[in-house]
């Protein structure tokens, strides 16, 4: 019985960081169809962000306080909030939520699958990671597959170029932020507490853009729709925070690269199938490049941590 115990458990250990995996990536697709369903009801992209991200925050303030692990608020975490939230969280969240209206949800959620093979091109140059063809395969696959999303976008007669160069940045800035977030974490500071602090930074940085000229953060109260989409949004925010933390304690960097792909995954048929969005041009031909990115760094990189003792151990 302590045999099949052990075994029952370790069955589990295994299967956790795959079902966080599908979790997260639902959250994240659901959270991009969130923000045009969010538009579409006449709320402006900053506002619905703003907002939701400001409930979420609330939401993940709370948990901590009840866990004991409250954000410290000292020189040093305060430069790693700003620094985070602004690449990390308000900078391409910002970007994708604006280029929604203008491109789709379909193709901003297809360009949520590259920051991992961003981050990797990144660390490799930085000298955090040593070469692999693999990998390097898979990040040029992956920007081609963007680069084909892009071109076939501004060759439609309805492309904005503005918008489908502009929301390449988004992915770009996110792994900026996975690499500062790994050189500059904290010591002794637990990712629920850093993810906090990074929130109120991101929020407080949104306020301040909204008072710029044309910016507004108003939302529409005459109705209780777009009230309730942005306590969804807040919700589904601090729940994907919360599994990404999990996935990462769990899964290590292998399966928490795939979130953005399976987010792909669930908010492009969300959008053509139950928004009534039309297909990306170059959909299959792009997403099967970016597909193809992300199985030759996941799977270099599983081979990796096989071949390695701590690997083993962990996994």
């Amino acid at each position: 019985m302590p045999a099949e115990s052990t075994a029952s458990r370790g069955k589990v250990s295994r299967l956790l960081p795959v079902l966080l995996l599908f979790a997260g990536g639902a959250l994240l697709g659901v959270s991009t169809n969130l923000a045009k369903l969010a538009v579409g009801i006449g709320m402006t992209p900053l506002a619905f962000l703003t907002w939701s991200l400001a409930g979420a925050a609330v939401l993940l303030l709370t948990g901590a306080a009840l866990r004991g692990s409250l954000p410290p608020i000292n020189q040093r975490s305060v430069k790693y909030y700003a620094v985070a939230a602004l690449v990390g969280v308000a900078g391409p969240n910002f970007i994708f939520f604006e280029a929604i209206p203008h491109v789709g949800a379909s193709f901003v959620a297809l360009m949520i699958a590259l920051p991992p093979l961003l981050t990797y091109a990144g660390a490799l140059a930085m000298g955090m990671e040593g070469f692999q063809w693999a990998r390097a395969l898979g990040v040029v696959a992956a920007l081609g597959g963007a680069g084909v999303l892009a071109a076939s976008r501004q060759i439609a007669s309805d492309a904005d170029l503005f918008w489908t160069v502009l929301v390449l940045l988004g992915p770009a800035l996110l792994a900026v932020g996975n690499i500062y977030r790994t050189l500059k974490w904290p010591a002794g500071v637990s990712a629920q507490a850093l993810a906090t602090g990074m929130l109120f930074l991101a929020v407080f940085m949104l306020m301040l853009f909204s008072m710029l000229p044309g910016y507004s953060l108003a939302v529409p109260v005459d109705r209780n729709l777009p009230v309730l989409l942005t306590v969804a949004q807040a919700f589904v925010f601090a729940a994907q925070f919360q599994v990404l933390f999990l996935l990462q304690k769990t899964g290590g960097p292998v399966l928490l690269s795939l979130l953005g792909s399976v987010g792909a995954v669930v908010a492009v048929p969300v959008a053509i199938y139950l928004q009534n969005e039309a297909p990306p041009a170059g959909l299959l031909p792009g997403a099967g490049l970016i597909a193809l990115g992300v199985a030759l760094i996941a799977g270099s990189r599983a081979k990796l941590v096989a071949r390695s003792p701590r690997g083993r151990r962990s996994h």
